[in-house]
């Protein structure tokens, strides 16, 4: 079933935030002040369900049409198993025969700073390891290959059909698909994942083989490889060194993988067709029209009210804790862009024109249904369904998302009044019925645990005021909830009210408060105590109606889904999963401020904005770039724009040609491609990529890293004749 915490409006891709959604200005045809507009002739466009096909279902007919390239199984095979999913969050490739990978300098921060030693600032001057003995391992990252494709549909629909309430259907593909994934791994020793595609109408079982020893070959500067900061987020033409390079290690000796991509001596050339290779993290193409609404009025808003809170509090945050500013940058740098994409997903959902190709497709695949009495019998309920239960989740929606807790902006005053009601409850019942941890032998232990030792005052005000004012806007100042926690004051003064009346914002007043007993607890008028008393009671029904909704819709969705399929067939890809896809495309610029922005820039562009913005942030450059050396070719491609459908999670995805060779780095999305979440549009939407000469240039140029370049060029690393390890394919 859908996470709660998604429906509530914080999703998935805020969650990890890593990359790029891809982006979104209104269109130039949109506004409704314009006359000449009539929204019954917009009409649906032929990729409005996007590009991002899987492995299981590959285009070879139009791609042989579209690029007069048909390429064989074991094409996709080899891009398949050169592909990487980087931890949780990226994508990342194979690019030698010694486990070399790829992904973006973004997607490496967290890493960078895991291997970070004593006295050193790798974010500021970057790192390279001189020699293998050099490479440092990351301590609990991994990366996973997809090794293996099942398709699981008649299985799981068997027992889906089992069922006879919706809840028993959804609960009988729960445990199916968790059985089959168990049973599974139990055999072949792999990661396994059991994938709905098309919300259900089709299921695949994807099997990975996890390498857990990757080590930090390569980390520009963090100044270089996001060039341009916030302001130049989700743009183009960008001058981004968004690289970084990983060695997978296999019984502490490089891998050795006949499978991986090899380095293109020339890199893509304007309109030259390119694909991309990597995980998309989640679309809602396929959502209805009404589905689409309740994220545009709704979810959305509401998500876009945290970001900008969390964006708020840790830009303060950093001005004031400089010694755990680069830790503290790398959330900002999420949250801000998360912040962007919400933005730009938001603007393309109010576009007219765009919700009008929705209606548009929508009506066609009704009326195709309804056509057809045998689809009809199937399928035709679907939007009647949905509809009703999407009516009937907004009434319940902000409610339960106010009283709801998420460890991202939920201030620890929440959890720790949590954590005393439980006491509460806990120590009236008798020593024989307590939970663990609440034994005679334990009590102490827990209750010492309940104010969190390193408890940041500061920044839990910070977020009680967030907290306050959404409270405020969703449930009105009215609210008994409300009134409670606020006392009929602003969220400022309010936090302070709360501060010092509570029983449980020092651990000198909780002290006081758990030696009076239970019953002085569970009796108290403690508005942080109210509010879990409150909650716990409300959330019974709010949870049980939701169930019920989410049954409903997940089913129609489903059916939904098989209507596709079976109307379109393979010729509308499903929704993004964070599944291994593959994305085609050309070399091309677009139309923007009035001009064109060419598809190819080069690191002349780089000097231009750094001098044009007076060599100040976030334009300026680390010190080995403020002087470039003479043999740096600033003739050479740096960053390229084309026409491929990604979106967040696509981070890290290696960009290659008709001859599977790398051609680009995919890092970004033009601000055109925000929307891409629900509509592709190939007019202006474009994938951002670091340019594969552009990357050897720096390396070789600026770097001095000729051990790397070298490897990334014969495919192999320069190593000891004493390198030895098992193969893989």
């Amino acid at each position: 079933m859908k996470s709660l915490i998604k429906l509530l409006g914080f999703s998935a891709l805020l969650l990890t935030a890593a990359f790029n959604l891809t982006s979104c200005s209104t269109s130039k045809y949109s506004s409704l002040n314009d006359k000449w507009l009539d929204l019954d002739t917009i009409k649906a466009g032929k990729f409005d369900m996007g590009k991002m096909w899987t492995f299981e279902y590959p285009p070879i007919n139009y791609f042989s049409e579209a690029y007069h390239f048909t390429p064989s199984q074991d094409w996709f095979d080899h891009a398949r198993m050169s592909a990487l999913r980087f931890a949780d969050y990226c994508s990342a490739s194979f690019v030698s025969g010694d486990g070399l990978i790829m992904t973006n300098d973004h997607c490496a921060r967290e890493s960078v700073v895991e291997v970070q030693k004593e006295g050193e600032d790798l974010s500021k001057n970057g790192f390279f390891a001189e020699t293998m003995a050099e490479e440092r391992p990351v301590p609990g990252l991994f990366v996973d290959q997809l090794v293996s494709i099942k398709d699981i549909t008649a299985e799981v629909q068997a027992e889906i059909d089992k069922g006879v309430t919706e809840q028993e259907k959804l609960m009988n593909e729960d445990s199916i698909l968790r059985e089959i994934e168990t049973k599974e791994s139990q055999s072949t020793g792999l990661e396994v994942s059991a994938v709905p595609l098309y919300n259900g109408g089709k299921f695949s079982l994807y099997e990975y083989k996890r390498y857990n020893d990757v080590r930090l070959v390569f980390a520009p500067e963090s100044q270089i490889g996001f060039f341009g900061g916030d302001p130049d987020n989700f743009t183009y033409p960008r001058y981004n060194l968004d690289c970084s390079f990983f060695r997978v290690y296999e019984d502490s000796l490089p891998l050795q993988t006949e499978n991986y991509f090899k380095w293109s001596p020339r890199g893509p050339a304007a309109g030259e067709p390119v694909f991309v290779v990597g995980n998309p993290g989640s679309t809602e193409r396929l959502k209805t029209v009404s589905q689409l609404e309740f994220l545009r009025d709704i979810q959305y808003p509401r998500t876009l009210d945290i970001i900008d809170g969390l964006v708020s509090i840790y830009s303060d945050m950093i001005k004031k804790d400089t010694a755990k500013a680069d830790e503290l940058t790398v959330k900002l740098l999420n949250y801000q862009n998360s912040q962007k994409a919400y933005e730009g997903m938001l603007e393309g959902l109010r576009d007219p024109v765009l919700m009008q190709r929705k209606r548009d497709f929508e009506e066609k695949l009704k009326d195709a249904v309804k056509s057809n009495p045998d689809l009809n019998q199937k399928y035709g309920d679907v939007w009647e369904n949905i509809d009703g239960a999407q009516s009937e989740l907004s009434s319940v929606s902000n409610e339960l998302y106010v009283i709801s807790l998420n460890p991202i902006s939920t201030p620890e005053y929440f959890y720790i009044a949590k954590d005393v009601m439980d006491l509460a409850e806990e120590l009236k019942l008798p020593e024989s019925q307590r939970s663990e941890g609440y034994k005679k032998s334990e009590i102490d232990s827990t209750i010492a645990a309940i104010f969190p030792a390193d408890f940041d005052s500061s920044y839990n005000n910070k977020l009680l005021k967030l907290r306050l004012d959404l409270m405020i806007k969703y449930l009105g100042k009215d609210h008994p909830l409300v009134k409670k926690l606020t006392n009929g004051l602003s969220s400022s003064r309010a936090v302070d009210y709360l501060i010092k009346n509570s029983r449980i914002t020092s651990q000198e007043k909780l002290d006081v408060l758990i030696r009076k007993g239970p019953d002085a607890i569970l009796n108290s008028d403690d508005p942080f105590l109210f509010f879990r008393s409150y909650s716990l009671k409300e959330q019974v029904s709010l949870h049980s109606k939701l169930n019920l909704l989410v049954s409903k819709s997940e089913l129609a969705e489903q059916k939904l889904g098989k209507a596709v399929f079976e109307i379109y067939g393979t010729s509308i890809p499903p929704d993004a999963t964070f599944t291994l896809r593959i994305s085609d495309g050309i070399v091309k610029g677009f139309p923007y401020n009035g001009t064109v922005a060419p598809p190819i820039v080069t690191f002349y562009g780089l000097y231009d904005r750094y001098y044009s913005f007076s060599e100040e942030s976030p334009w300026d450059l680390p010190k080995r770039w403020q002087n470039p050396p003479a043999n740096l070719n600033l003739e050479i491609p740096f960053n390229f724009v084309s026409t491929n459908d990604i979106i967040g999670g696509n981070s890290g995805s290696p960009v290659i040609n008709e001859k599977a060779e790398i051609v680009g780095l995919a890092f970004d999305g033009n601000i055109q491609s925000l929307p891409g979440s629900f509509i592709f549009r190939e007019e202006e939407n474009r994938m951002v990529a670091v340019h594969s000469l552009g990357m050897t240039e720096a390396l070789k140029n600026v770097y001095n890293a000729g051990r790397l370049t070298d490897e990334l060029l014969n495919g192999k690393a320069d190593k000891d004749s004493s390198l030895v390890s098992s193969k893989t394919k």
